[in-house]
């Protein structure tokens, strides 16, 4: 590389999706699963996107998701070809994973795909593609020429992108950094609210920092956190941010805990139902949410200083620290944080960031189809066992 970048973090990209799938079959007549009228079903026409051990995912015209469990009649339908599905109702376009199941199924005559990716995925070149994998910590200088260089997929904006700054001068650099890159970037700010603001920290932004969690809770319950996240939002989209690295989904009641002041400070539940709330909201606001840290933090120590372990039972995160992040999931959250810790219960050997364990979890078992995202790649806790680059490519 002609300079080296500072990479935070790693995000699988929907465009990447495409270019991970090989070994599509040719084309082959597909059976119908049942033999009811189509006059009882409605009809959708959809591209094949991705295909899973357990899930099939199309896509329409307007870059919507459609997850189906997978069937034997559809290990041999190809990726990039256009389906005519049908259903008992129609697909829900609010949420990826589908709750009806596919009855009927044939091959459209229209073989143009639906949507713009594939033609955005075909014309890139191998560099190109690569360099979107990568949502990396925005630098102070190059950060034009490093999009020219990189084709990154996403900065990430820190404290020190806006100090000293106008919102005018921000909104200015972001729009250079999306006229620079030939696809559109994810820009995103860790705004938690509490100890973790990046913007609102700055009285040019915002006259006092965000509340944290606990505080709006306890000053207005679960309305005052809803409005606190529209606010967020609105604030954000004003600058050019389209992703907020929220919410904090991690389960902490001890205030000894290391995540004790970013969490909701709450159980299992009334965690979940915050989670619920924020990652609604930012649905209704067009701003992307990140679901962390995943499988959850609980206790652990902190992984930015060095290597924290877990050996908590597997049946006690799916009693507990699991379950705010499938409401998230639920409520159609966009992407998850996978942190560093080391869960003895999944994999005793790779950090959760670097596990395929922790991988299958989230797509099998919580059934994520949205982008998986590591935590910084330069935390001492990943650092420690395979380095900055090495944690890159086993990520």
């Amino acid at each position: 590389m002609k300079r080296k970048i500072k990479i935070l973090s790693l995000c699988l990209a929907a465009i990447m999706s495409l270019s991970a799938c090989t070994g599509e079959t040719q084309g082959q007549e597909i059976p119908n699963l049942t033999e009811e009228t189509e006059s009882t079903l409605t009809e959708t026409e959809l591209t094949l996107y991705e295909k899973e051990n357990t899930r099939i995912t199309f896509i329409n015209g307007e870059n919507k998701l459609f997850s189906f469990n997978m069937s034997e009649d559809f290990k041999n339908l190809e990726i990039g070809k256009n389906y005519i599905i049908s259903t008992e109702k129609a697909l829900d376009n609010t949420n990826i994973k589908q709750s009806e199941e596919i009855k009927k199924l044939e091959t459209s005559k229209n073989q143009e795909p639906l949507s713009p990716i594939f033609d955005i995925k075909d014309s890139m070149t191998l560099e190109e593609k690569v360099g979107q994998i990568f949502y990396v910590r925005c630098p102070l200088e190059n950060a034009k020429q490093d999009i020219k260089d990189y084709h990154l997929g996403g900065y990430i904006l820190f404290a020190v992108n806006f100090e000293d700054k106008t919102k005018d001068q921000v909104i200015s650099e972001i729009n250079d950094y999306q006229k620079t890159s030939e696809i559109p970037m994810l820009i995103g700010v860790d705004e938690e609210g509490g100890i973790v603001n990046r913007v609102s920290k700055f009285k040019t932004f915002r006259d006092e920092p965000f509340m944290s969690t606990k505080d709006l809770y306890d000053k207005g319950g679960f309305e005052l956190i809803k409005s606190d996240t529209e606010e967020k939002c609105n604030l954000l989209k004003s600058l050019g941010i389209n992703v907020n690295m929220a919410p904090v989904c991690d389960i902490s009641e001890n205030p000894d805990d290391y995540i004790y002041e970013r969490s909701f400070g709450k159980g299992p539940e009334e965690t979940a139902e915050y989670v619920k709330t924020v990652v609604s909201e930012m649905k209704n606001q067009n701003m992307a949410s990140v679901l962390k840290h995943f499988p959850g933090y609980g206790g652990n120590a902190d992984t930015h200083t060095g290597i924290a372990v877990d050996n908590k039972p597997k049946e006690e995160f799916f009693k507990n620290d699991l379950i705010p992040f499938s409401k998230g999931i639920d409520e159609g959250s966009d992407v998850v944080l996978v942190s560093h810790n080391i869960y003895n219960a999944f994999d005793k050997t790779l950090p959760a960031s670097l596990s395929p364990e922790i991988h299958r979890v989230l797509r099998e078992d919580l059934n994520f189809y949205g982008s998986i995202m590591t935590d910084d790649l330069e935390m001492q806790g990943v650092k420690d066992i395979a380095g900055v680059e090495g944690s890159a490519v086993k990520a």
